[in-house]
């Protein structure tokens, strides 16, 4: 079986009671222009109280339906030139393997963009420790109930913002992302998931049960699949997928290894697609993306 090869923000100010890193501590109601890039996290995970933010969008309609950065529209959609290096946000729970290829991605020219934070649900999983051995700052998130350490929703945002994040992809990234940053970076989060949405997918679905589950089903194909974020597990519009073979004697642990590799490509794929401005949105809200080669089809 053969698939489609798809390659498929407000003014601010923080007003934190303070922000730790190695070897400062800033004062309070700084306003983020006043940041610039955002110097007080370049080696260090990051910790923070409270913050308040307005957000302004540009409406497009009547309808109220906002043009975002990197997405474009079937009826409207023109080559464009010059396009602007796109700034990246990755979450990541454990090792973070497809954020490695995406940074990786960044560095090679292979995707028109910059990983400018990482965002971990443990300080000290692999992928926080990739990041900081890469220079990347760290924000912890969520915070927990029996510690300070990690931000709020809120707290979220507003970071994300001082570092003019245009996208966020979930890598791996197993809470589930507030209604407050959704709201924030509409059309702008990603998720990749192991299998075929929307089969085997939604809450208690993640890693290796995942594979357990389409093994034990029967079914003959799996695959990774790309997807936007909504206020649910797995039930975004689904942007991009591929697809991979379940052999009778395949363990999970075979499958995983097989799916994992092609998302390692797909996301790349996707991020490219992203930064260069080729995803589309049809008038019955599917989003496609556009071939790099020739721009007029669409993949």
């Amino acid at each position: 079986m053969e698939t489609q090869n798809p390659v498929l923000r407000s003014s601010v100010y923080r007003s934190a009671s303070s922000i730790q890193t190695r070897n400062t501590r800033l004062p309070t109601r700084l306003p983020i222009s006043a940041i610039g890039s955002p110097k007080w996290a370049s080696h260090c995970s990051l910790y923070a109280n409270s913050v308040h933010t307005n957000r302004n969008l540009q409406c497009r309609n009547s309808v109220g339906e906002a043009e975002y950065k990197g997405v474009s529209y079937l009826e409207d959609d023109k080559p464009k030139s010059n396009i602007t290096r796109k700034k990246l946000a990755v979450f990541v729970s454990g090792g973070g393997s497809n954020f490695r290829s995406v940074h990786a991605a960044t560095t090679n020219g292979s995707v028109h963009g910059d990983v400018v934070v990482l965002v971990a649900s443990k300080h000290d999983c692999g992928g926080a420790e990739y990041a900081r051995e890469k220079g990347i700052p760290v924000i912890v998130f969520p915070r927990t109930k029996d510690s300070q350490e990690g931000f709020s929703a809120e707290d979220l945002v507003i970071a994300l913002r001082s570092y003019e994040v245009d996208f966020i992809l979930l890598a791996g990234y197993l809470k589930l992302i507030p209604a407050e940053l959704i709201r924030s970076y509409p059309k702008a989060i990603l998720n990749i998931h192991p299998s075929l949405l929307p089969a085997f997918g939604g809450k208690g679905y993640y890693g290796m049960k995942v594979h357990k589950a389409v093994i034990a089903s029967g079914a003959r194909y799996s695959g990774p699949t790309i997807h936007y974020v909504d206020e649910e597990y797995d039930t975004g519009r689904i942007l991009a997928q591929r697809v991979v073979p379940v052999l009778a004697k395949d363990t999970p642990e075979e499958l995983a290894a097989r799916v994992l590799h092609e998302e390692h490509k797909l996301y790349v794929e996707v991020s490219a697609a992203l930064c260069e401005e080729r995803v589309i949105w049809r008038e019955d809200g599917v989003p496609i993306i556009r071939s790099k080669e020739t721009p007029l089809d669409y993949q």
